[in-house]
């Protein structure tokens, strides 16, 4: 009875015993070492940060802005963390320090925060060596006042020096437009596209009035539209066909000019009777007659047809057979 007493005794222990090993909060070893405990001033140094222990991911190395007062925090690299197994983690972390003014200093040690829990590490000594400087070969009086040399660019506006290759571009661009402007648009043409082939001036005329035919100005009413479009049509013909500037012409000049050439002399007075009733329609505002409509739209057909240009004669060239025979 009372050996098992015992064993119940330690059974409860060790029980006891590992669930305050588990609740109790494990600590972590933090360790920083310096590549060199000696620099010069203005260099930089590596100080090696290794923790280990059970590292969880909210526990994180507390590096503050500056290690010490005449000691400077260069830059800190990222941690590193590796599974040591057993539950234990290893962290690496680097910080790189620089000091610009001679001594020996104490670093303060770096903390490692897990869980409300700071460790802090040791604390390594570091050396600061100043830099012999030679009198002689250093130290030099003050320099005069120099001139620097100046170009073009110095006397312009900043705006224009910043953004000088945009504006060029710009200037190039529109005077490449103003170019193909003058040079093409302006005259009707195009580069890169085929010119349209030009239509004669007789079937140009005839589409135009077969169209105005079709449109039935009079019918509605509207007799001024018609006989505008009638003498316009005719107009240009007159300066296509003929290289009469009929539209800037008044209607006594273009009969004067009709006279005067011997291809619309005789055909002239079916223009006079279009202008005449176009004359009156237009400006004295006379309403026409269904019959002076159809008249004058046939003398405008006529008058085309009467100047319409001849047909090139084909004549076929045809040698005179000869007899080749030898009696």
């Amino acid at each position: 009875m009372l050996r098992t007493s015992k064993y119940i005794f330690l059974l409860l222990a060790s029980c006891f015993g590992a669930f305050a090993l588990k609740a109790a909060p494990q600590k972590v070893d933090i360790r920083v070492t310096l590549d060199s405990a000696y620099i010069i001033m203005g260099k930089q140094t590596h100080l090696h940060v290794e923790v280990l222990g059970n590292i969880d991911d909210n526990g994180g190395i507390l590096v503050p802005d500056t290690l010490w007062r005449d000691v400077e925090i260069a830059s800190v690299s990222e941690p590193v963390v590796n599974d040591l197994g057993n539950g234990r983690k290893e962290l690496r972390q680097e910080i790189i320090l620089q000091a610009f003014d001679s001594g020996l200093y104490t670093l303060p040690p770096v903390m490692f925060v897990q869980n409300g829990e700071v460790s802090e590490s040791n604390r390594p000594a570091l050396k600061v060596v100043p830099v012999d400087v030679d009198s002689l070969a250093s130290i030099h009086d003050y320099a005069d006042v120099q001139t620097p040399p100046r170009h073009l660019f110095d006397f312009l506006p900043d705006w224009m020096t910043d953004y000088g290759l945009w504006i060029l571009l710009a200037l190039i661009v529109i005077a490449a437009a103003l170019f193909v402007y003058l040079a093409y648009i302006r005259k009707g043409k195009l580069p890169l596209v085929p010119a349209k082939k030009p239509v004669p001036p007789y079937e140009l005329a005839i589409r135009q009035l077969d169209a105005l035919k079709a449109a039935q100005l009079c019918e509605r009413g509207e007799e001024k539209e018609f006989y505008t479009r009638l003498t316009d049509i005719l107009r240009t013909y007159l300066d296509s066909r003929f290289g009469i500037n009929a539209m800037e012409m008044t209607s006594t000049q273009i009969l004067h000019a009709l006279n005067a050439n011997e291809e619309t002399k005789v055909p002239r007075k079916y223009m006079s009777a279009i202008l005449e009733t176009a004359d009156f329609v237009k400006f004295a505002k006379v309403r026409p007659l269904p019959d002076d409509n159809v008249a004058a739209f046939r003398s405008a057909l006529q008058f085309v047809e009467d100047t319409k240009p001849a047909e090139p004669e084909t004549t076929d060239d045809k040698e005179p057979e000869t007899d080749s025979k030898k009696q």
